[in-house]
Parts: structure tokens; sequence; C-alpha cells
């Protein structure tokens, strides 16, 4: 894909899948048969599309040759700015290109660009134009876009052609295989080892986002190791937990307590949240009021149905319980997911601690 003529491409996913992992190290997954230039900026809020592409181009840490004067010339190197290629005025589309034109004379670009749903949707419709321009002139540049969910919807609609030149790669939740990868691995560079059924766990805690299977897996490897074992056992990844639980996010700890927090004792605030998180999803990660009715029962050791936690799932979408909880579809046939997909997992381990429900539980 980086060296097809007019090919860019986008990667999507949720939260936390590992789209930045993967980004930065897309480089040394292509060719080097050819001089390659790869280069990797994050965007933010405050972002135009003159700001990004100048840190693009700042990036890059291009230079040239300048002789200097003297009985003894020499060759000099200089740094290349941004400055170089766009003197004055806000950075246009043919800019861009004339500028990659430059460039493409010596390297092959490749241009990635992560957080690309936090740029604002005037900066992203005039991405949606450069790579429509690049495509029609087949320029020797590749562009890669990462973003969170929508983003690459929003970028379509500006130019429906845009399509047969934009590869779309979406990243799932990883597999169980995938996950058992992460650790396995790991152990074995260590020269440790741990059964089928503890391996499991970090699977199940993770909900398939890489970011907490190496955090539990971190913990419970140093857990195992400080009491001079090189097995990994049940009492190692209950240390993990714990100790996870309090390396979370303080952004992850603050919203989730929001949601839950009550003055009324017995409230069930705590316990519909934890069902929400070990319910029945669907390929979207998306569950429907009754998916819960049978992990809060469980949780409860009661026989509620759906009247009973409605209004909390309602309130759970809402700000005054920091929206943790997002509302698709009509009504009595509502679908919600977490906004935060990295908010599942750390309930679950919450609802371990608190002593809600057991490891094996989630089996």
């Amino acid at each position: 894909m980086p060296f097809q003529k007019g090919q860019h491409a986008i990667i999507f996913g949720e939260r936390g899948v590992g789209k930045t992992s993967l980004a930065k190290v897309l480089s040394s997954f292509v060719s080097t048969t050819i001089k390659l230039l790869a280069t990797r900026i994050n965007c933010d809020k405050q972002d135009t599309f003159d700001s990004v592409w100048r840190k693009i181009f700042d990036e890059m840490n291009l230079t040239k040759g300048r002789v200097s004067v003297g009985f003894t010339p020499t060759v000099q190197s200089q740094n290349i700015s941004s400055a170089h290629f766009f003197p004055k005025g806000q950075i246009t589309t043919n800019d861009v290109r004339k500028a990659l034109i430059e460039i493409s004379e010596v390297f092959f670009p490749v241009l990635i660009v992560d957080e690309f749903d936090r740029l604002h949707e005037d900066g992203r419709k005039l991405f949606a134009d450069l790579i429509k321009s690049l495509s029609d002139y087949s320029l020797k540049a590749t562009i890669v876009l990462i973003g969170v969910g929508e983003s690459v919807n929003e970028l379509i609609k500006e130019h429906q052609s845009v399509s047969r030149s934009l590869v779309q790669i979406q990243m799932p939740r990883m597999n169980e295989e995938e996950i058992d990868g992460i650790i396995t691995n790991a152990l074995g560079r260590l020269g440790m080892s741990i059964s089928k059924e503890n391996l499991s766990s970090f699977y199940l805690l993770s909900k398939g986002l890489p970011h907490y299977a190496h955090l539990t897996g971190m913990h419970a490897t140093r857990d195992a190791l400080e009491k001079e074992s090189l097995v990994i056992k049940e009492e190692n990844i209950n240390a993990a937990i714990k100790k996870a639980i309090t390396d979370s996010q303080q952004s992850i700890k603050t919203e989730y307590h929001k949601a839950i927090r009550s003055a009324y004792k017995g409230n069930l605030y705590a316990d519909v949240l934890l069902a929400c998180a070990l319910a029945n999803v669907n390929e979207f990660e998306e569950f429907a009021a009754q998916d819960v009715r049978t992990p809060l029962n469980k949780i409860t050791g009661r026989s509620l149905d759906i009247p009973h936690y409605a209004q909390h799932l309602k309130e759970f979408t809402e700000a005054k319980r920091g929206c943790i909880l997002t509302r698709s579809g009509e009504k009595r046939s509502y679908r919600y997911k977490f906004t935060d997909p990295l908010m599942q997992p750390y309930i679950i381990m919450q609802g371990i601690v608190d002593g809600k429900i057991s490891p094996q539980t989630l089996v």
C-alpha cells in the first residue's frame, strides 16, 4: 500500500484498540528498497490544516548541503523547516501538493496523522480535498489518517470519489488468541509460564483492549517475581487487578464515581453499571436493556426485571452521571455502549475488588 501512487489509508476504531501503537511501528513493516521518509504527528483540538502540515514538515528533519566560504570550503548540513516550503500565509492544499512533489524527488514520504478525529471539521474537509488532489495527480506519497469512530464517514462525505483512493482499515478489539499472545510472548522472554485457565483471565478482564492486557500482565508478572515464582498463578492475577485499579487513569476513576454516586444506601447504580460491563454485546459492542438482566441478577442475588433498572440506564446516558453510556435506536429498542471503551474493563476489575463478582464469574 505505501508504494502505490495515489493510494492513501485511514485506520479507525474504538479508543484503546491499539491504533497509535500501530502507527508508531508502521514504518518498520514496509519495504526499505526505496528511500522511505516516514513521519508521524498527533493532532489536537487547537490544530488547523495549516498547523498540522507545519508540524509534519518540521518533524521530517530534512537537511541540505551548504558550501561554506573560505580558503578550505566544506559542505555543511543545514536543517530545513516548514518555513522553507510554506514561507508565508495560510497553507493551502495546493501548497502541500507542491511541497510533496519537491520531497518526492528524493524520498517516498509516508505521512501518518494520528488522532485525526480531534482536528476541526474544516481541517478534515481540507484533508479530503488534498487526498482527492494527490490521488488525481498520482503523486508519489502516502497519507495515513488514524482516528476514532466516525471520522471515516465524515471524511468520505466530502468526496465520495475519495473512497477509491482511500483504503479503510478498521481495527477491532483483539481476540483471545491475540491477547494470549501478548502475555505468553512476554513471559517466554522471562522464562516464565502460566496455565491455560489463568491465561484466559487476561482476555476476560481486558475485554480485548491491549492496554489492560499489558497493564494486568505486567503487575501479575511483578507480583510473581516478588514472590520468587516463575509461574503466574491466580493470586498474582488478583494482586494485578488491585494494582491496575490503582494505576488507572484518574479521569476513568472520576467518571466511574460520578456515574455511581448516590446519597441513598442500597442504590443499584454500581450494580447496574457492573452488569452493563458484563452484558452480552453485538458486533458493535452494543447491548440492550434485556442483556443487563442476567448479570444483574447474579450480582445482586435478586430477581430484577427491566423496570427495576431502566431509569438507571437512562441516567447513565445523561450529563449528571457523566454520559458514561451512549444510547442509539428508538424507544423500546434502544442499544447502549460505553462512551469510553477503557471504562468497561475498569468497572469489571472494580467489581472484583469490591467483592461483587469473582474472576470465575467472567467465564
